[in-house]
């Protein structure tokens, strides 16, 4: 089983050969590049599934139903300065959305800023999410008797 810090190391390495995709779906088939959530899929995972190509929906509950994916991308989400938007799944339900609240803090320019990061920025962020979740399993936490 992949730790978070190890799968966010994959997807920062795959990102930097391959490209950061930012446009439409989740990759890019003319230049292999990835949407930093499915970098973090591919790295968790071995592989890049086809539907990162066409299919957003699909490509969501992909990402989704990964649960060491969804590990890495909760430590990169919780890493950035904003807060993840939440999706109502139910009437009166919320949920954090941390697939979208990496995927749009990835490739939208934030508020007083003229572009997007970079990729060299999303690659930083990727390794400096890793060192946090090393940081956090470094330590166990403290277990008292009830």
């Amino acid at each position: 089983m992949p730790t978070p810090a190890g799968t966010l190391r994959r997807a920062a390495h795959l990102i930097n050969h391959r490209g950061l995709h930012t446009g439409e779906q989740f990759a890019d088939q003319a230049t292999n590049s990835a949407d930093v959530a499915a970098a973090i899929y591919v790295a968790a995972e071995g592989h890049m599934p086809a539907e990162f190509y066409t299919d957003e929906v699909t490509s969501l509950e992909i990402i989704a139903a990964s649960a060491d994916t969804m590990a890495a991308i909760r430590v990169l989400s919780g890493s950035l300065i904003t807060e993840p938007p939440y999706t109502e799944i139910a009437p009166g339900l919320e949920v954090p959305d941390y697939i979208e609240h990496v995927s749009n803090w990835a490739s939208t320019t934030p508020t007083f800023a003229t572009q997007p990061p970079t990729t060299a920025e999303v690659i930083y962020a990727l390794h400096r999410a890793a060192q946090a979740a090393d940081a956090l399993t470094a330590f166990p936490a403290q277990r008292t008797a009830a």
